[in-house]
């Protein structure tokens, strides 16, 4: 891992690195299949649970999404965003311009990275998780989970869902429902509430998503 003072950024690499690089740099951050406006889902759901604009929030897998954008737009003052390409953290930092500069960057594999313990209020993924396709690879994430979100925080992770596509970026992927995304990361994560979205593409085809809402348990004792 590496630590640039001079631009808050973070950065660590992983094998996977290249393959998103070249996403990034070949793609316009509006081409890409995943590419949404503004993530209404996601943000009704962090509205719900924050009670104060000083939380913190680290949004994985972020890339070039505009949900950072409205997050600072909405006052938050503690935001983080974490993707392992570069080229993407690059490209949205240059769109806050001068606004970059309140948010932490980290560049790094999320199951590799390094991050601050016990620290995150809200933990957001949407579309990330489901290009986690070993059984490895899935406890790292869920152990990286565990080590950064306070116990009482939230969690809101969007995959695939059942009916969405088996491919995405030429990677393959793992679909979920409820059920099976709840076994994934056990008891301690309490789910609040899921629902199912359909995503058009900028190029028109239809996707289906998942989205789960989950709160670290203080303790899973009944």
């Amino acid at each position: 891992m590496e630590l640039d003072m001079t631009s808050n950024t973070i950065t660590s690499f992983s094998d996977i690195e290249n393959h998103w690089e070249t996403v990034y740099q070949k793609k316009a951050p509006d081409t890409v299949s995943w590419y949404c406006p503004h993530l209404e889902t996601s943000l009704r759901f962090i509205e719900q649970v924050t009670q104060g604009q000083n939380l913190s929030i680290i949004d994985v897998g972020g890339g070039q999404s505009t949900l950072v954008d409205d997050l600072l737009a909405r006052g938050y003052q503690n935001v983080s965003v974490l993707d392992i390409s570069k080229t993407a953290i690059n490209g949205t930092q240059s769109r806050l311009s001068e606004a970059a500069s309140k948010v932490k960057w980290f560049i790094a594999d999320i199951t590799q990275a390094t991050l601050p313990e016990n620290y995150y209020d809200i933990w957001h993924d949407r579309a990330v998780f489901h290009f986690l396709t070993t059984p490895e690879e899935r406890a790292a994430y869920v152990r990286q989970v565990n080590l950064a979100t306070k116990l009482g925080g939230h969690v809101i992770l969007s995959t695939f869902g059942l009916q969405g596509p088996e491919k995405c970026s030429g990677l393959e992927v793992v679909r979920y429902d409820v059920k099976s995304l709840c076994e994934q990361f056990g008891e301690k994560f309490q789910l609040i509430e899921s629902v199912t979205e359909i995503h058009q593409t900028p190029f028109g085809t239809m996707q289906q998503f998942l989205y789960c809402h989950f709160k670290l348990r203080l303790c899973t004792c009944d």
